[in-house]
């Protein structure tokens, strides 16, 4: 039987990650270092997980197949890293499954998971428990007219959002009248991002700098874990497509202490009492993107899971131990344990295939991996075929580095992702330039 790693006794997990990216493999990465993991398995991986676990071909959706191998491999503890399972509601089987009653979940359940899985929800629940967020409405294409009049009613840039899940590419940004209408038109009578976009959330433009913040919750305690600022448009300077993530930064200048009791008291502290008002069991991340408007903090939105890339600055700051952290949220003792986090700065640059986040090609050859310094590698895209690792996806490798200072740490992330290439490799080559200057 499982001994708790909060007891005196040392005893060892087999732990299971769900999930194929940058933020699985950094979960592995950090999980892989505790001297009390046993047998890590990643499902389904990539070749990067591939270095410091065992890799199952599992599909993260399919909650049977899960088991399978929960039960093959005597799981302890599982980590979903993305968002959909959990939207899905894999924590809701596992907790109604008598043969996997002892497994420890990291994640929240369905009725927690909505806050990422409905825009429209995650608004309703800021407004409910009076978390500082952007005016808002929700449309549908039953209503699109009045979506048209409260477009007019906001000055530019405007926002729109499908409300449910689409991969991170569901939010638009437009400075023309016009063309907003025509993108709600798309978005919700011509099915821009399927089902997704069958609600669309228009909301005010909050003007400022952003910032993620990420909180480990058990339910009843928090810890709040290193911040990040992440780059998300294709472009340098900005421009361009929303991707998943170009690359991140930790810590950011301007989230000092006054800054962050701001962000603590009007934002982490509601969110999870408003958790427990709506009696949601909520045991695990919390991302919460936030808008820096002249010195105050307001919400974009809420992710159940950790960011990507933004774990792969995260956890390099982590200097202790990640195990008992993630046990202790699983368990409802996270009051019980702490965690160190090191003065170092840690950025990430994310090379992705040429043609991302459009049409790209997968299969190009990656070489150049022995040669990469003192950067950290990440693999997201990839995949292992013979002895030659491939590209597998839009956003393949971030190179990630520690440093006494940002240009330190950039320049050992540069150094690295200049030193591996493949195909049509395409990467931004201004990440943390627009905080130099703040540092």
């Amino acid at each position: 039987m499982r001994k708790s790693l909060l007891s005196n006794k040392v005893f060892y997990m087999n732990i299971l990650v769900l999930g194929s990216g940058g933020r699985e493999h950094a979960f592995a990465w950090k999980i892989a270092q505790s001297d009390r993991c046993d047998h890590l398995y990643v499902a389904p991986g990539n070749a990067g997980t591939a270095q410091v676990a065992t890799n199952l071909s599992v599909n993260p959706k399919d909650f049977e197949a899960v088991k399978a191998a929960i039960l093959e491999h005597e799981i302890d503890m599982l980590v979903v890293g993305p968002e959909e399972p959990l939207v899905l509601g894999i924590v809701d089987f596992f907790r109604a499954d008598q043969e996997c009653n002892d497994l420890l979940i990291v994640g929240p359940d369905k009725s927690g998971a909505i806050l990422e899985g409905s825009k429209d929800f995650s608004k309703s629940f800021m407004q409910r428990h009076k978390i500082p967020t952007a005016a808002y409405q929700t449309f549908t294409a039953d209503n699109i007219e009045e979506g048209y009049e409260f477009l007019k009613s906001l000055k530019p840039p405007y926002v729109l959002k499908a409300d449910g899940l689409a991969a991170g590419k569901g939010v638009v940004i437009t400075n023309e009248m016009e063309e907003a209408k025509s993108l709600l038109q798309e978005m919700l009578v011509d099915a821009k991002f399927g089902q997704a976009s069958s609600r669309v959330v228009i909301e005010e433009y909050l003007d400022g700098i952003e910032l993620s913040v990420f909180v480990l919750t058990d339910g009843e305690n928090f810890k709040i874990l290193p911040e990040a600022k992440d780059y998300k448009r294709i472009g340098e300077g900005d421009q361009g497509l929303n991707t998943g993530g170009m690359g991140a930064v930790s810590p950011v200048p301007f989230a000092d202490d006054a800054f962050m009791k701001k962000v603590t008291d009007r934002i982490v502290i509601p969110t999870v009492e408003g958790l427990k008002s709506d009696q949601i069991d909520y045991r695990g991340f919390i991302f919460i993107g936030l808008m820096n408007v002249a010195g105050d903090p307001y919400v974009i939105e809420y992710n159940v899971r950790m960011g990507d890339p933004e774990t792969e600055v995260v956890f390099p700051r982590i200097a202790s131990d990640l195990l008992p952290l993630l046990e202790a949220a699983a368990s409802k003792t996270l009051d019980e344990v702490d965690f160190s986090i090191t003065d170092q700065v840690a950025t990430t640059v994310v090379g992705v295939s040429g043609g991302y986040p459009e049409a790209y090609e997968k299969g190009k050859q990656i070489t150049g991996l022995a040669d990469t310094g003192e950067a950290i590698v990440f693999h997201a895209g990839t995949k292992l075929s013979d002895d030659k690792v491939l590209t597998n996806g839009g956003r393949v490798i971030a190179f990630s580095a520690l440093g006494q200072d940002l240009n330190e740490a950039l320049s050992r992330s540069y150094q690295a992702i200049n030193a591996v290439g493949w195909d049509q490799k395409y990467y931004r080559s201004d990440i943390g330039k627009d905080l130099q200057n703040l540092s």
